[in-house]
């Protein structure tokens, strides 16, 4: 008895499904009647009604040529361009002065943009790999409507992307990416760097938007950070990005947009962490210039441990950076330690080559020539 109401309540659902299913394919029917009714009555001016016979099947003639056209617009360049010989597409003779076949045929003036950005702060800058965290506010402005946009980052990636204003002569969006800059290091420890921010869009060139900076709304935020770096200055600069010829015709620019702030150490800080160390390793190996021949054994073990002690340190100096094919100041200043403490061991060296009576003679002489050589070189190490 009990499977009775089971079998009603599931014939029940089954009929109501059918009537839903009745009702949805009219609702359809009848919206596609509607559609066809209102492309016949599209080209119809206001206050008139579409004509019958001819005048209908002209309204339908133009609203195809309406689709048509809207269809090309929405298509991408390339599926426009034909080889008629195979090999790399391009398009008709006439329709773009660019033989890619990523230009857009006939595409008018190219809208110009100006492009702002605020710059919030910059964080986690690693100095071997070049990346660094940036937070952002980015600005286009045109006095043209805009063609959708793809921005890209060539040098990073974004992390978040937030949308404060999408009109279409007015964008702007709040960005936080990791981006990439190679080091210069030639200078280092008083070097600085160019920390860049690049965008551009890799689908349109310049036959259809061009980037130009802003100069008055290029700045950074009051509150911007750069911790262990201060800000020498700011520019932002607007060119044409040629790529490599990927393929024959290949002589589309694409418009780039490039922000670069620079960044410089703290000269104090450099100095204590650099130079200080290096020279206090080169003073004390010059007081064993004052150690006479009758303790030449204490005077022969003393050049050693400066010797170790001056490896070690730039070995922990060239693990803060990266590999590079050039010698950086850092390096040049080494360089003149290594030749500092060379000097006190040949004048050592030289005391066990000599004679016993003529070892005074290499004390005194060494006394004074050691010192003066070891300042030269270590002047000449701290030159640029």
């Amino acid at each position: 008895m009990a499977r009775r109401p089971m079998r009603r309540a599931a014939l029940v659902n089954l009929v109501s499904l059918a009537v839903v299913l009745v009702a949805c394919l009219f609702v359809l029917l009848r919206q596609a009647d509607q559609n066809d009714e209102g492309r016949a009555y599209a080209a119809a001016p206001v206050g008139q009604k579409a004509g019958t016979g001819d005048d209908a099947a002209a309204a339908l003639q133009r609203a195809d040529a309406g689709d048509e056209a809207g269809l090309a617009a929405s298509t991408s360049p390339i599926d426009l361009a034909a080889a008629p010989d195979g090999g790399v597409p391009r398009h008709q003779e006439g329709t773009t002065p660019y033989r890619s076949p990523f230009a857009k045929p006939n595409a008018g003036p190219a809208v110009r943009m100006k492009v702002g950005m605020l710059l919030n702060s910059v964080d986690n800058y690693d100095i071997k790999t070049g990346m660094f965290a940036a937070d952002f506010f980015l600005s286009l402005t045109s006095a043209l409507p805009m063609p959708d946009l793809n921005l890209q980052f060539p040098n990073g990636k974004l992390e978040n992307k937030e949308t404060l204003a999408d009109k279409p002569t007015f964008k702007m969006f709040r960005l936080l990416g990791q981006f990439k800059s190679p080091p210069d290091l030639r200078k280092y420890p008083y070097d600085s760097q160019d920390l860049k921010i690049v965008v551009e869009d890799d689908t349109r060139g310049i036959d259809q938007i061009r980037f130009s900076p802003d100069k008055e709304r290029t700045q950074l935020a009051r509150g911007f950070r750069a911790l262990g770096w201060r800000v020498s200055y700011l520019e932002a600069r607007a060119l044409s990005e040629s790529y490599p010829d990927r393929f024959d015709g290949d002589d589309l620019y694409y418009g780039r947009y490039i922000f670069t702030v620079r960044l410089e150490r703290f000269a104090t800080s450099a100095a204590f962490k650099v130079f200080v160390p290096a020279f206090v390793i080169v003073i004390i190996a010059l007081l064993g210039m004052w150690v006479p021949p009758a303790n030449i054994d204490v005077r022969s073990n003393s050049g050693a441990p400066m010797l170790a002690g001056a490896v070690l340190f730039h070995y922990a100096l060239m693990q803060e950076l990266p590999a590079t094919s050039y010698l950086t100041r850092a390096d040049k200043l080494m360089l003149g330690v290594y030749v500092s403490l060379a000097l006190g061991m040949i004048s050592t060296w030289w005391m066990f080559l000599v004679k016993e009576e003529n070892q005074m003679t290499v004390f005194r002489v060494s006394r004074i020539l050691v010192p003066i050589l070891t300042a030269g070189a270590m002047a000449l190490a701290c030159l640029d």
